[in-house]
């Protein structure tokens, strides 16, 4: 029997749909397929525990992206996979590629934070995954406290250093919005003891003062710098005072006063140093990160590199 052109080419189309969708179907099968769909998931959720108009609709769509990201995580070689397009959490490997961490306010309608996270260990296969419970209500004295996972002094990190000396821990820096007057920003320390994480070290020595880790709060009205150098070892940050001394400890009037201080490594310890000369050092304050729900994707990405 004769086949006519238009038959042919209705054979064509079809074999060329069914070899397209069989492709489709074998590409979603894989893990990288299955992450890809996890991530599409991921990114929407994001979205909108940020952006939803009630407290209770980003709650609900944080709890279903913390379960959506578990599942993610449990398939095999995850920690591999960047999740480029999920823009709505910072994720950040250590350099030496040992874990990274996933972390990410969420706002509550009066304006205050709750930090969610987790630490993905880097073991070549199988999910080793912390948890991270922001337990900051309960935690009277920050600076002085050592905690653990359960029990984290909660923030959104966009910088690693590891310090080798006298013990390998690494420094982490982070933005932790407050409430609607003051905003925060913290220099963490994480260790592993056991192989399970531990939040707090006495590294950082001045002021007639060994802390834990160091924590600064500020008007939210305004920008603060806080950078690592790496050529100079050195963790530089805004000086912080009240335009007026009787405001002092009121800590909502509290801004940058164009001079710099800092913490310089040595022998495994920072050690505080005042009045830094910052004219030479880039500070990249335009992109500080401020309010979630103001500040595009494009400037998430870009604390990173404060």
């Amino acid at each position: 029997m004769a086949v006519t052109k238009k038959s042919l080419l209705f054979l064509i189309l079809f074999i060329s749909v069914f070899l397209r969708s069989f492709a489709q179907h074998s590409d979603e099968t894989t893990d990288e397929g299955k992450l890809q769909r996890f991530e599409d998931s991921l990114t929407t959720l994001g979205k909108n525990f940020i952006n939803d108009s009630t407290g209770t609709k980003r709650l609900d769509a944080n709890y279903a992206f913390i379960k959506t990201l578990v599942n993610a995580l449990k398939i095999p070689n995850s920690f591999l996979y960047p999740f480029d397009s999920v823009k709505s959490v910072s994720i950040i490997n250590s350099p030496d590629n040992r874990f990274r961490i996933f972390s990410w306010p969420v706002q509550a309608d009066d304006g205050s934070y709750r930090f969610y996270g987790a630490i993905q260990i880097n073991t070549g296969g199988s999910l080793q995954l912390y948890p991270l419970n922001d337990y900051t209500p309960f935690i009277k004295h920050p600076e002085d406290t050592v905690t653990d996972n359960r029990k984290w002094y909660g923030a959104e990190y966009y910088r690693i250093v590891p310090v080798y000396s006298p013990g390998l821990y690494y420094v982490l820096l982070g933005w932790k919005g407050n409430n609607i007057h003051t905003n925060k920003k913290v220099i963490e320390v994480l260790s592993f003891r056991d192989n399970k994480p531990v939040f707090g070290y006495p590294a950082f020595i001045g002021n007639g003062k060994t802390r834990k880790r160091v924590v600064f709060e500020y008007t939210r009205q305004a920008s603060m710098l806080l950078h690592f150098i790496p050529d100079q070892d050195l963790i530089v940050f805004d000086h912080l005072s009240p335009p007026d001394p009787k405001q002092q400890d009121h800590f909502d009037m509290y801004g940058p006063d164009l001079s710099y201080d800092g913490y310089k490594l040595k022998d495994g310890k920072w050690i505080y140093v005042n009045d830094l000369d910052m004219r030479n050092t880039p500070q990249n304050r335009d992109n500080d990160f401020v309010d979630p729900k103001k500040q595009a994707r494009t400037d998430r990405a870009s604390i990173g590199n404060q």
